[in-house]
């Protein structure tokens, strides 16, 4: 059978692509190896017996720009979180609320002595937010140039912060807080194994967290996660998409753009005009003959948690609701952030794990049944750092126990009391708790190396080696080319991927709609 375009991977992003195609009256077929679609962006009930949806990777949404959602008439609710950050700092911490600059002020003078970090924090993030309101409309366009992204951003000591000078240098001379140093730099590091203070790969990360929409929020999405795949995956259906899951891809041929894969009933073959890769570009490797070449490596370590009740703070002038409800930063100073980095390098679990956490619950209790919800149960999400894929290898159940009992005395030694003591408990009396390790996205979600981007991020202007020889001119424009004219990346890993966006499978469709 025939079709217009076959979307290989039923991700968000593939999701978005085969939306806008078939808006645009184009005949598409969505191919999802697993038994639902969404990807990363998903709800599940991972605790048997317990009534709560969590969203079990993917988790907050920064970078999905409001254009698509109207575009596509998507019925999403995206919250908006008061509290910012929270930092535990001994006996007190550092708040930073969004509704309230006099009590962030105070906040930032009781954990650093002063006025001046504060002050260089509003000019930081003033720089900043310029940046993404002029560069984030962009990555909706066909891509700009290096220099024509210097002229947009319009401002040379921002430019050279964010784009040519490593991060870690320019904050090391913004501010003189090691504690708010590292509460920047965390945004350089999410999903990305790098030295913040001689790797550009952290500006890239950097540069993607902090220019979401324009705006740089983190909102919740209500529902959990998995509304927003389904939103998608219903725009698709809507406009006259189908979607096949259960149905792995075996095989790209990228001259004719036949496809193989193989469901319940065995294995089958259909052909696309343009086939769509909401893969990881390893993978399109793979499938295609071709040589994948370095293995990516993800380093992250997911936990989700279900809490019987917030834990109580050392801080009395913060509430565990204020303190939760935005990201509450663990032992990510700056030079714990260096320690950690080191250890993992050496091929050691840190032993000081840096994480985050933050409760989708404070802000959006839909995802928890009534009776939790009475018994004033929260869901915990927890993300941390610098825990590579090599740490997992040689053996993934110990080096997952191990990076579990270090980040849980490393968040106890932030709490007034052990986190263990708020932990839920099932049905079967065990703890309502899951660890996801790079390791178990490889096997779980097919992702190569477990990374959550699919490779490293890039740039979000144009690069010479874009133009691979064979590639679709209007491709290469949009950041979704590959060496074949006919297969287009829409996933992660094409050009301004990355993160809970639609854009790349925008971009993708936009190649092929609009040349």
């Amino acid at each position: 059978m025939r079709y217009d375009v076959v979307v290989a991977g039923g991700g968000h992003n593939g999701l978005t692509a085969a939306a806008y195609l078939a808006q645009a009256g184009r005949s598409v077929l969505v191919l999802e190896r697993q038994d639902h679609v969404g990807g990363l962006a998903v709800s599940a009930r991972p605790f048997p017996g317990v009534d709560a949806r969590l969203s079990r990777y993917a988790y907050l949404v920064s970078l999905l720009p409001a254009r698509i959602v109207r575009e596509l008439g998507l019925p999403l609710e995206l919250r908006r979180r008061r509290f910012a950050s929270y930092t535990p700092s001994g006996a007190t911490g550092l708040l930073v609320d969004n509704d309230d600059e006099e009590r962030t002020a105070e906040s930032f003078a009781a954990v650093t002595g002063g006025r001046a970090d504060y002050d260089a924090w509003r000019r930081f993030y003033g720089m900043i937010g310029e940046v993404a309101r002029r560069l984030a409309p962009t990555l909706l366009e066909p891509l700009p140039t290096r220099e024509e992204a210097r002229r947009i951003v319009g401002d040379e000591t921002a430019w050279r912060a964010l784009f040519e000078r490593p991060i870690g240098e320019t904050v090391a001379e913004t501010f003189g807080s090691d504690l708010v140093r590292g509460v920047v730099l965390t945004d350089a590091l999410i999903g990305t194994f790098a030295d913040p203070d001689r790797d550009l790969l952290a500006n890239r990360c950097f540069l993607y967290h902090v220019i979401g929409d324009g705006t740089g929020l983190w909102n919740v999405p209500v529902g959990g996660m998995g509304a927003v795949s389904q939103a998608l995956a219903d725009a698709a259906v809507r406009h006259g998409a189908e979607i096949r899951t259960g149905a792995e891809v075996l095989a790209v041929d990228p001259a004719t753009g036949e496809v193989t894969f193989r469901d319940a009933a065995g294995e089958h073959t259909v052909t696309g005009g343009h086939v769509l890769a909401a893969l990881p570009p390893a993978v399109l490797a793979r499938l295609t003959g071709a040589d994948p070449g370095p293995a990516p490596e993800g380093a992250q370590l997911k936990i989700n948690i279900l809490l019987a009740r917030l834990p109580r703070l050392k801080d009395p002038k913060v509430s565990p609701a204020e303190a939760f409800s935005g990201t509450f930063h663990i032992n990510e100073g700056r030079d714990q952030l260096a320690a950690a980095y080191a250890q993992a390098a050496a091929g050691r679990i840190p032993e000081l794990p840096p994480a985050e956490v933050y409760c989708h619950t404070l802000t959006d209790p839909s995802i928890l049944g009534p009776e939790l919800r009475e018994r004033g149960a929260h869901t915990m999400t927890l993300f941390g750092l610098h825990m590579p894929a090599r740490l997992f290898r040689d053996d993934p159940e110990g080096a997952r126990e191990a990076a579990l009992r270090a980040t849980l005395a490393s968040i106890d030694s932030v709490l007034a009391e052990p986190i263990e003591d708020c932990l839920l408990r099932g049905p079967d009396g065990e703890p309502c708790l899951e660890v996801k390790t790079p390791v178990d996205l490889e096997n779980e979600a097919g992702l190569p190396g477990g990374h959550i981007f699919h490779r490293h991020l890039a740039w979000p202007y144009a690069e010479p080696d874009d133009a691979a020889d064979g590639a679709d001119p209007a491709a290469v424009r949009w950041g979704v080319a590959t060496a074949w004219p006919r297969i287009l990346l829409c996933g992660a890993g094409a050009r301004r991927g990355g993160g809970v966006s639609g854009i790349p499978g925008r971009n993708a469709a936009m190649a092929l709609l609009n040349g």
